[in-house]
């Protein structure tokens, strides 16, 4: 790593990894960005000039937020488009609806430990299907003009939670196990990185490399209301949480990097279980080629079976 990047970890922000960062005539998508690190996100590309499309289910409120991001850096290029992850329908006019290249796509929208078991439409897990489904429908939409950029990033959010489970392939939407909200949180978790390899994969000879990012555990009003066991570990600030993705997104010294998992602005050491209380790590299974492409052709087939078409050719 460049000196630079040296100083940063656990308890760097947002502002710090973006100092001196110039992505003046680039853009950039967020998902889920009306709240949280994905707004904090938002606003950090907004600081370097980027134009920055916040794609969120409630458009009113993203639209609230572009406004506030825009008085607050000065960057009046922040526009907020409807994207809602759970609805195949809903990903493919975004897609269809995009006009010239993607600089960034950070696939920061997600749900967490669905207290019961709810199922799509078409059947899929809830978690599942808007963690994991609907970002690769996205990204799958989205392929030209990631390779338009010529030289693109993805940032798939993942989690340290990712641990708990890799992708039961036998088994994706609980039809034959006895439901876990955290079993079906860290499932979609692990496909986001297993997404994030395949990506690079496929798409690195033009120019579209992807990584996955532990966030961290940030302080938000969401952790009080859940209990496990991540009890007295230190939490981040939502500026601390939102680092890691942006280091990603937009750091020059990581032009290039592809198909790795970072946490706390490094890459995360792999690890062969789980600690007490999640100290860090990625787990081989969500790093390993064959499970990124098995993942991938079942995405294809069941977008493809599931959605009305929308996957119209394999990748």
């Amino acid at each position: 790593m460049g000196e630079r990047l040296q100083g940063f970890g656990f308890a760097s922000t947002v502002d710090e990894v973006v100092e001196g960062v110039d992505l003046t005539g680039r853009t950039a998508i967020v998902t889920g960005a009306t709240s949280g690190i994905g707004a904090e996100t938002a606003r950090a590309l907004a600081l370097t000039g980027a134009r920055v499309v916040l794609a969120a289910r409630r458009t009113g409120a993203a639209a609230e937020i572009a406004a506030r991001l825009s008085r607050q850096t000065g960057n009046d290029r922040i526009e907020a488009r409807e994207l809602d992850l759970a609805d195949p329908r809903s990903v493919r006019r975004f897609s269809d609806d995009w006009t010239g290249p993607a600089h960034i796509l950070v696939n920061n929208a997600g749900i967490m430990a669905l207290p019961e078991l709810v199922r799509t439409p078409y059947g899929w897990e809830q978690q599942l299907a808007t963690n994991f489904f609907g970002h690769f429908a996205l990204v799958q939409g989205l392929e030209r003009p990631l390779a338009e950029a010529s030289g693109s990033r993805v940032v798939c959010l993942s989690s340290a939670a990712h641990l708990r489970s890799p992708v039961v392939f036998d088994d994706l939407h609980f039809k034959y196990r006895p439901y876990d909200p955290w079993q079906a949180y860290a499932q979609s978790k692990t496909a986001d990185v297993l997404l994030a390899v395949e990506i690079t994969h496929r798409w690195s000879d033009r120019g579209v490399r992807a990584n996955g990012v532990h966030p961290g555990i940030i302080h938000t009003e969401l952790q009080r209301h859940i209990q496990w066991d991540a009890a007295g570990l230190p939490l981040k600030s939502v500026a601390q949480g939102a680092a890691t993705s942006v280091l990603l997104a937009t750091a020059p010294e990581l032009e290039g990097l592809g198909g790795a998992y970072y946490q706390d602005c490094r890459p995360a050491r792999v690890v062969e279980e789980r600690s007490p209380g999640y100290s860090g790590g990625v787990a081989p299974y969500a790093l390993d080629p064959a499970n990124a492409e098995r993942l991938w052709d079942t995405a294809v087939a069941a977008l493809a079976s599931g959605s009305d078409g929308f996957v119209r050719r394999q990748a």
